[in-house]
Formats: structure tokens, sequence, C-alpha cells
């Protein structure tokens, strides 16, 4: 009787708790899926939980937007739990080293990555307030983490349009304004990046503060919450492949487990969902590989909806699709991954632990050789990955060169950065690191090849034995800038990468006046190379601060300069020579608006703000002709679709015109069709030969026979004309990320980076047998001189995604060197 007592008494009180506690709708004042929270109120509502129910959430911010938007993570248990999260925490990372006993489940739900996708957040309230209600059993042996947010900025963008546009109360009409977004939608960030391919490569302020905190829990498992398109049913796990090859059975196993529990509440409901198709676990940056590959179980759920649904939306067969709806099915497998986390924790414990066990790895370690600032670049990403590197010693390591695609050795020093695979984040290496990812299908959902030795440009090897190495620190002491003062006639410093090229926007945004060099040199003993910066005292005689801005900068970016004391120089070019010129102080127009990608505009405007760091100015479509771009020295037309009609005859006639008195078009990706033709500029499409010899192909087919023409993110090794001002700080050889099997034929002059006839397999990746043909002895980068200006065309991208690293100087050639 006392026991019984006891219980009415915890289930009264539990039942007052419950009450007391406000649901979203109450909370917010409406009921929730009747119309969209703005971010703040998301905010204000966790908030109100983390206050009213302390005891079992806490509320971490770790870190703010571009537009200075808070993320928020929620940690969400049991009373006794919370008052251990730490200790959960601690033991369950000893995990990765095969110490800890820990007895905990680990989840993170990650929500509203792609911000019109923007049901997940509204489920994301209802599904906390369930934890903390009528599924709180489920947190006694499970900790949850919970983003409601990732991507507020893109959110609130399209939260806001919305509202704005929308019919009163809403319209269920597809054609109505309320479900055509406008060209700068809520999909992406601040700077138009897609957060949900940006995992592994951390280049937006949202990616490198989550990844902080992820890298302190490594969830075992982690689900990211999208909606695809209007027509489509709900999409969970197990996904379609190929899987990465480092994907464990039990990984792939489980996703089997939990998609069938879904299945379980959705064919109860009469949903419709699918499974094992389109979603691939191949691409390392996504929210549901960069988990996997770091012991977790990843997976991505798919609503149907996306920024067309708005509150409701009538489908193709003539249902109605609500936000309601919507906000139930993620709300249902939200729930649902927590139930099964819950009832498997020892299970998930127990291969989380075998996952850091020490790996049979082909490759030991990789070695990587080459310009210290790229050395540099590549060891500030691995530290925030966590991944251990070190340094090599005087020696050699023989493996598989990614240069030559053979066995070779690699001279080895203190300079040398070795990676091994035998450390905790070891799968992660070997996935990032790898020379050629498996492909067990070659119909994939991204790209095939990211191989970071390629994107940032080293002489790599990856070596089948452990290469001895020091223990992590810094590679060389700091390099020793000049001595600037007022003495000296002149100071030079080298052109090899990206971090040069901010140095030099620097100089020139405090109106420091800097030389290049057109002709290799050499004075005082010491060679320096074409593109070589000069800067003479002559030069900015009428600069009071010279002295002190010029070391104020050298010291900023550690930027070494040597001090010379003539112009006369001992071979080569003397300073006042034709072919050591000026470089201007150029102003930029990029191009914004239909036809550009919101993605390609959007590397391209962060390229400027956040790495460059050098002023330019957004010019819209809609507006352009009332421009007046004699006022401008470049313009940037980046990558799209629907240049050909977008291009006018008139239009292109101002272009040329404005080119040929001394602009500098540069022309990327899909833009460079519209330059094509008889009103155009010189370059040309490149034609192929038709095949005549047409063979019926079965319907069930046609996906495989399509992608023979297609290249799915292959690298491919290119010729390069190092002599071309657009090429400085290159070698003769570049490895080139191809999206496309777009093809221009050779210009006439100003071939600068091109594949020759044997160069069209790729290194590394998938390129279909007609893709390959037809891009044979292309055009990569070229610049074609047209009256006083010239235009720059770059077919492939070298700003995609923010992350290849090497092609990034071309960008700053074709701004500072090309004329």
């Amino acid at each position: 009787m006392k026991k019984l007592l006891l219980l009415n008494a915890f289930l009264c009180a539990f039942l007052s708790f419950a009450q007391e506690l406000k649901s979203p709708s109450e909370f917010l004042g409406y009921e929730l899926g009747s119309q969209f929270t703005r971010h703040h109120e998301v905010v204000d509502y966790y908030q109100y939980l983390a206050s009213v129910a302390s005891d079992r959430v806490q509320l971490q911010e770790y870190g703010k937007t571009n537009e200075r938007r808070p993320l928020l993570l929620a940690y969400v248990s049991s009373a006794e739990n919370i008052q251990n999260i730490e200790r959960i925490r601690e033991e369950h990372m000893k995990n990765t080293k095969g110490e800890g006993e820990p007895s905990k489940a680990i989840v993170w739900l990650s929500y509203n990555v792609h911000g019109n996708e923007s049901v997940s957040t509204e489920a994301s309230m209802q599904t906390i307030y369930d934890l903390l209600t009528s599924k709180s059993s489920y947190l006694e042996n499970t900790v949850v983490l919970m983003d409601p947010c990732i991507n507020p900025d893109g959110r609130d963008r399209y939260v806001n349009w919305y509202n704005q546009f929308k019919n009163s109360p809403y319209s269920v009409d597809p054609n109505s304004k309320e479900h055509h977004e406008g060209w700068l939608s809520g999909r992406a960030n601040h700077y138009m990046f897609d957060l949900n391919r940006d995992w592994a490569w951390l280049t937006q302020v949202e990616s490198q503060q989550r990844l902080q905190y992820f890298n302190k829990w490594l969830p075992h498992v982690h689900v990211d919450f999208h909606e695809q398109g209007v027509d489509n049913p709900y999409y969970f796990a197990p996904a379609a492949e190929p899987y990465h090859e480092v994907i464990t059975n039990f990984q792939r196993d489980f996703q089997v487990k939990i998609g069938k529990n879904h299945a379980k509440y959705f064919d109860a409901n009469g949903w419709f969902y699918f499974t094992k198709e389109v979603f691939d676990l191949l691409y390392p940056s996504y929210g549901d590989t960069y988990p996997t590959m770091n012991g977790g179980i990843g997976m991505t759920y798919e609503q149907g909806g996306s920024g067309r649904a708005g509150l409701a939306i009538k489908t193709r067969i003539g249902d109605t699709l609500t936000l309601k709806d919507r906000i139930a099915h993620h709300h249902t497998t939200g729930l649902s991954t927590v139930e099964v986390a819950s009832k498997s924790a020892k299970k998930l414990n127990e291969e989380f632990k075998k996952f850091y066990k020490n790996k049979n790895f082909k490759y030991k370690s990789y070695v990587l050789n080459g310009d210290r600032d790229k050395i540099d670049a590549l060891t500030s990403l691995l530290s925030k990955h966590n991944i251990e590197y070190g340094w090599g010693k005087q020696g050699s390591a023989k493996g598989f060169s990614y240069d030559t695609g053979r066995t070779q050795s690699l001279k080895t020093t203190d300079k040398s950065l070795v990676i091994h695979t035998d450390q905790p984040k070891g799968t992660l290496v070997k996935v990032l690191f790898e020379p050629r990812a498996k492909l067990s299908d070659s119909v994939t959902y991204d790209i095939t090849a990211w191989s970071l030795p390629y994107a940032y440009g080293l002489n790599s090897v990856a070596s089948e034995s452990k290469v001895n190495s020091a223990v992590a620190g810094s590679s060389s002491s700091p390099s020793e800038g000049a001595n600037i003062n007022d003495d000296t006639y002149a100071y030079v410093g080298d052109w090899n990468s990206l971090k040069d090229a901010r140095f030099l926007a620097d100089l020139l945004k405090e109106k420091i006046r800097v030389r290049v060099t057109h002709k290799p040199f050499s004075l005082d003993g010491k060679t320096h190379k074409r593109g070589s910066l000069i800067i003479t005292k002559s030069d900015n005689k009428n600069n009071a601060s010279f002295v002190k801005t010029l070391s104020s900068i050298a010291a900023k970016h550690s930027k070494p300069l040597t001090a010379v004391q003539t112009g006369f120089v001992d071979s080569g070019k003397d300073f006042g020579s034709g072919y050591v010129q000026m470089i201007d102080d150029v102003k930029v127009a990029l191009l914004s608006g239909e036809p550009a990608s919101t993605l390609r505009f959007g590397e391209v405007w962060h390229f400027f703000e956040q790495q460059l760091e050098y002023p330019l100015a957004v010019i819209d479509s809609e507006y352009m002709n009332r421009v007046d771009f004699s006022e401008y020295d470049v313009l940037i037309l980046p990558g799209g679709w629907g240049y050909k009609s977008f291009m006018s005859k008139d239009k292109l006639k101002e272009l040329k015109e404005w080119v040929s008195n001394g602009g500098k078009l540069i022309a990327m990706n899909g833009s460079i069709k519209s330059l094509t033709g008889e009103d155009g500029f010189g370059i040309k499409v490149k034609k192929t030969e038709k095949d005549s010899t047409k063979s019926v192909q079965p319907f069930d087919g046609s996906e495989r026979e399509r992608i023979k023409s297609a290249i799915t993110g292959a690298i491919f090794k290119t010729k390069v004309d190092p002599t071309h001002p657009l090429a400085y700080g290159y070698d003769n050889s570049y490895f080139t990320l191809k999206l496309g099997d777009d093809s221009y034929e050779y210009l006439t002059n100003g071939n600068v980076v091109y594949l020759e006839e044997n160069q069209n397999k790729p290194v590394s990746g998938f390129a279909g047998s007609k893709a390959q043909e037809k891009i044979a002895k292309t055009l990569i980068y070229g610049v074609e001189s047209h009256g006083r200006g010239s235009v720059v065309y770059m077919v492939d991208n070298p700003l995609f995604r923010g992350f290849w690293e090497n092609g990034k100087l071309f960008f700053a050639n074709a701004l500072f060197m090309v004329h």
C-alpha cells in the first residue's frame, strides 16, 4: 500500500509538471504548423524549456551566424544524466581510445541545415517537448543533443519572404506567388553556401563553430533533417549505394534497424515512404557521412515539401500537403530514432569502441611536401577535425605518388607533413586523403573525388608502411621578415599561395604601391620567380606612413620579405624594366541574380569578403543595364544556367565594347557559353562527332546510359603554362576538379591550363566514357586579349565550395596579374 501511495504521488507530481510545461503551441500563442516560427521565437522557446526544466535541459549557445543570430545546442536527458553530463561525455569519449565503459546512448538531432526546408525546426520544438513529457522514459539511458536550426540566416530569409508574399491565410494553388521563392532563396546561409556540404571543409562560420562541439561528443547516432520535392514521399534510412568502404557492417545494419522502426509508425498511419534510393553515403562532407566516418550512425531524413510547400500546397495527384503533415512526419522519425537508440545503448557503445580500434588500412601514412603556406592551410583544417599530425625527418618515404600515379620515393625533411592512420581519427584520415575512393555504384548523389593532397596542391605519397615523424608542433621557426626601414631600396616577396594574395590585397587597400616581375631574376645570390612582388621606397615616397604600414601588414601575414639595396639585378630584368609592372588596385563588380547560380555567386562573394578580404560591388542583373561599368576594372560572371538567353545581342555588344576599352571580364563555368558564337568573343565550344550507331536501350537502363556522358566531380591532371600571368605561383601541372563535361577548344593564344589529348582520364573519381572523349584536348583556364582589355575563361570552378585550396591563386592572378 505504501509503495502504491508513493507511485500515485509520483504520477501526480509528473502529471502536474507535464501540465505546467508549455507545449510549443501554448508558448508561441498559435497552433504549431499554422504559421512559420521566426528564429528568435524558436530561441525563446528553447530558453523557456531550459529555464522551466533546467534539471533536464541545458542550453548552449555555441556560436553566431554572419548575421549575428545565435546558434543553439540543447542537451536533453533525465535529471540524473544532466547532473552528470560532463562525466557521461568523458566516459563516452574514452571509448575512442578503447578505455571507457559508458552505458548511455548519445543521439544528436540536427534541424534545418537548409533554411527553406523549414519544417524541421518546427518539428524540433514538438520533439523536445515530447521527450520531456510523454517520451521521457527514452532519456533514462540516453543523452539527446538537439540543434534546432543549423542555418538561422537562411531560415529567417525564407520565413520572412513567405510571410511577405503568402495569401491570407494561404493558397494551396502551386502557381501562387507564395510557392515560388525568389533567386536569393533561403536554402543556403548568408554567403549562399550549402552547409550540408561543408562538414569536412569547414569554410563557413556555422560549420566551424558547430564542429567544435560535435568533436567533443562524437554521437552514436546523428540525424540530418531535410525536405525534398513536394510530390516525393518521406525518405529515411537505410541509404542508397554507394556506401563508402569504411562504413562498417554494423553501421549498415543499424540503419536498417532504425528504418524498420520508422516504417512501423508510418505504416500504422498510412504514410508513404521510400528507402535505399537517391541518397548515398560516399561524399564525406554531408551531415550523414561525416558523423558516420567518425564512428556514428549518420542518416538523412527527407520530407516532401521544401520552399515550395509553404503552409499548404496541392500535390500532383490532388492531395493537400500541409505544414502540420510535414511536422508530424519529422516528429515521428525523431522520436523513433531516440527510441531505437535507447533500446540499443549497450550495442551502440560496444560497436563505437570497435570502430575506434586500429584499422588495417592499406596506407599507414600520408607524407606531404610543398609551399609552407599551403602546408599551414592544411594543418589548420586538420586541427579543426582533431586530426593528429607530425613532421618528417631527414630521409625518404616510399609510396603511391599522387603526382605520377606510380610507386615512388619522396624526400622528407623536418618540414614534411606526416599524417598517420594509426590514430583515433584514422578512418577520417583515410577518407580525406585516399588517392581514389572506391565506388560500389557509379550513380552517385554528389562528387566522387576530393583527396586533400590534390585539393591543396602538395607533392605527396601514400605509404603502406608507417613513416617516422616527430610530434606535432611548428614545422619550423616563424619566418623572419625583413627589417623594414627608410634606408632600404626595395623589398621582394614571393607569390605562391592565397596567403600571399591576402598580403597583396592589404597593401593595395592601404595604398601601398606594388610591382610584379613578369620575368625571373637573381639578386644577391637569390633567385626570384615570375610573379614575385616588388615594393620600392621610390614608388611610395609620397606615402608618409609607408614603413610603418608595410611593417604592420607584413607582420599580420607573417610574410617574409627580402630587403635589397639596388634595382640592378644579377640576371633577369632590372626593376625599371617594362617587365616589372605596377599592380593595379582594381575595382571589382560581381553579377548577382538570375542567370547566376546562387551557390556559384556565393563562392565568389565569400572568397572576396572572407578569404581574400578585398572589396567588391555586387550588382544585380535586374538593374545592371543602368550601371556605368566604366567605373569598374573587373566584372565577374559566376557560373549558372540561362546565360545564353540572358546575354542578348545588345548586352553582348556592350560587354565587348567595355572589354575593348580596357575592362577585364572573368567568365566562370556556365556563363562562358553565352560568350561563344559569331556575336561573342573568340572562345568556341568543342565540336564532337555525332554517334550514328545508336542502339535501342531498355527503359530501365536509361540512367546507366546517361552517366556515360557525366563527370561526377572527378580530378584530372592538366598541363600548365607557368610563364603566363594567370599561372604565376604554379608549376607545369595542376590537378583540377571537373564537375561536368563542358568542353571548349584551345584559344588561338592564352591557353594557360588545359587537357592534352592523353589527359582525359581522371586520376580520381568517376567520368563516363563519352564524357572522357568529349573533354580530351580542351581548355580549363585561358586568357583572350580583346582590344585594350581581356577575358579570363574559367571552365572549371577554382572556388567550388571554397575547399579546392590550390585553385584560389588562379583567381587572385586573374584579378591582379592579368592585364
